[in-house]
Formats: C-alpha cells, structure tokens, sequence
C-alpha cells in the first residue's frame, strides 16, 4: 500500500485497527465466559479490509 494516503482511508484503517482487540476481561467475567471470543476479529494476512 502506499505511504502517502488519504486521510478518510487512514481513519478506517485505524477504526479497523481499534476494533482488532480482544474481548476485555471484565465482559468475560460478566457474562460468565458467554463470550470469550471476539466475532470480528481479523487477522492481517487470513481476512482483507474493504477500505
């Protein structure tokens, strides 16, 4: 990818960057382990981005 990209494309990168994480501790420990993995999460080389 280039260096030089616009910048709405830069904040979709870093929205899909953000929403990359684990599910936090507390939820798990809140819902009784009903959600210990995230749906959504990707990993760079297995699932592209639309951007």
């Amino acid at each position: 990818m280039s260096r030089h990209k616009p910048y709405a494309r830069k904040i979709r990168l870093l929205k899909a960057l953000r929403g990359n994480r684990r599910v936090p501790a507390w939820v798990m420990m809140r819902t009784d382990r009903r959600f210990v993995r995230h749906p959504k999460r990707r990993h760079w080389r297995r699932n592209k981005l639309k951007v």
